[in-house]
């Protein structure tokens, strides 16, 4: 039986699903498709981003062939916040993985065995998030060298608290549930049950809280960045490009200006792409 394709009928389609989707989410999911392609195709969208000019110096936005002027060493601002996408969000979605990955292990196991187990988690956790993140981070990257990998597996170990004990308290709270009863009289393992029924029922408050924890990620570690640890002094970054706007702000606002501002949209499009997912997901279920 031949099927018959109408233009207009996927007009009628795809316009009803866009009504559906709220504008901030399609503007978010749209501008976080603009970082993904700057990340992914940096190196061949602006190969010569890191070249220096120092002949030119400082120049305003608008001069002709540079529209954010240059930097104090005349690099192109706009090719310098293109390129500078990769180290900026790469960082932040490793840290929130990680983070993430140590918040299933450790928040599902501790709730499902308890006793000294859980008790020792819990104590971890505890003196863990009692600390303040960004001066602990700045210290213990500063202690051990602020290289850019060192300052990301710190801020995972510090992330990670929240998430366990996130994660620890959605597995109890399904741990009384009828369905665990039946695997548990079905003989199934303690992992299995974990990974195959309990965790698809807490995928929403994992997505929600995976989304907050790249954002947050992608302000602290530019604000590490900004004091310069983690990126070298010349790598391209938007903390680090911030820092060095600042000191010729009155000659190019746009060196600091792009850069904090993509810093500042990309955190929002993401807790707004992340609170759309989420709902999504807790209405699937």
């Amino acid at each position: 039986m031949a099927v018959s394709f109408s233009p207009r009928a996927l007009g009628r389609g795809l316009g009803s699903v866009a009504r559906r989707i709220p504008g901030s989410v399609v503007f978010s999911v749209a501008f976080l498709g603009l970082v993904a392609v700057c990340v992914l195709f940096s190196s061949l969208l602006v190969p010569g981003a890191l070249d220096q000019h120092a002949a030119s110096g400082v120049t305003p936005a608008g001069t002709p062939g540079h529209l954010l002027g240059t930097d104090k060493v005349g690099r192109d601002i706009l090719a310098l916040t293109v390129a500078g996408a990769r180290s900026a969000v790469v960082g932040p979605l490793v840290i929130a993985a990680g983070s993430m990955a140590a918040g299933l292990v450790f928040g599902m196991s501790a709730a499902w065995w308890g006793g000294a187990w859980d008790a020792c988690v819990s104590r971890s956790c505890e003196v863990l998030l009692s600390l303040p993140v960004t001066l602990l981070a700045i210290v213990v990257a500063g202690v051990i060298g602020g290289s850019y990998w060192v300052t990301v597996g710190v801020l995972i170990v510090l992330f990670a608290p929240s998430d366990i004990r996130m994660i620890r308290a959605a597995t109890l709270a399904q741990k009384p549930q009828p369905y665990i009863e039946a695997t548990q009289v079905l003989g199934l393992s303690g992992p299995r049950i974990l990974g195959v029924h309990v965790l698809p029922n807490i995928t929403p408050i994992v997505w929600a809280n995976l989304f907050v924890n790249i954002a947050f990620a992608l302000v602290s570690l530019s604000g590490l960045s900004y004091l310069g640890l983690g990126v070298g002094a010349q790598d391209a970054d938007w903390g680090r490009q911030l820092a060095d706007g600042r000191a010729i702000l009155t000659q190019n606002p746009a060196a600091a200006v792009a850069s904090g501002l993509a810093i500042i949209i990309t955190a929002t499009a993401i807790n707004i792409a992340g609170d759309w997912v989420a709902e999504r997901q807790e209405g699937e279920q």
